[in-house]
């Protein structure tokens, strides 16, 4: 086959539970990065054939350029039938909060089905989102206000990442792997 290479069909694309919540999830999810400078119209192809593929995991975060801007408008159809990934790098209450709010208008959506912090990878960082007036408390209030269904955290050391375990139930780890290490 020349060229592309299709995956047989979106129904094939195997899915598999995301915990205890029901919800099955493509084992491929959709990194919103892809659609970072593209055109809007572009943006709507690459998503369409994500979704015909069988595609209903889509992650992104603000960090990611336009990325927000663009995976918005060309996942507002489908918005419905898949489960919408977003991440903070923000640590405190305030900044978190103000965002979460940027982060759903440019995505064009009531609410996030995982909402996660992003990239923790210091003490100092799990201390400040855990304290009074830290990230934590946005995350809260947001899943207490059904803006945010589940709540979860990026790490990329694994002194952050068990701490974090260590001070709250979170319902989603994301946790990069080498194995080369």
């Amino acid at each position: 086959m020349h060229g592309t290479q299709h995956i047989n069909g979106g129904a094939d694309l195997r899915k598999r539970s995301f915990g205890k919540t029901g919800r099955e999830l493509s084992i491929v999810g959709f990194d919103g990065i892809v659609v970072m400078n593209e055109s809007p119209s572009s943006a709507r192809h690459i998503v369409d054939e994500a979704i015909d593929r069988g595609i209903n995991y889509f992650d992104v975060a603000p960090g990611y350029g336009n990325a927000e801007e663009r995976l918005g408008p060309a996942l507002e159809p489908y918005r419905d039938s898949v489960f919408l990934a977003c991440k903070t790098g923000k640590r405190t209450k305030d900044e978190s909060a103000q965002e979460l709010d940027q982060s759903l208008k440019r995505l064009r959506t009531d609410f996030f089905d995982l909402y996660q912090l992003h990239g923790v990878t210091t003490l100092k960082e799990v201390d400040q989102i855990m304290s009074k007036g830290g990230a934590i408390e946005t995350f809260i209030e947001a899943r207490d206000q059904g803006v945010v269904k589940h709540i979860g955290f990026s790490a990329h050391s694994e002194e952050a990442a068990i701490d974090l375990l260590d001070r709250f139930n979170f319902d989603s780890v994301l946790f990069p792997l080498n194995w080369v290490c």
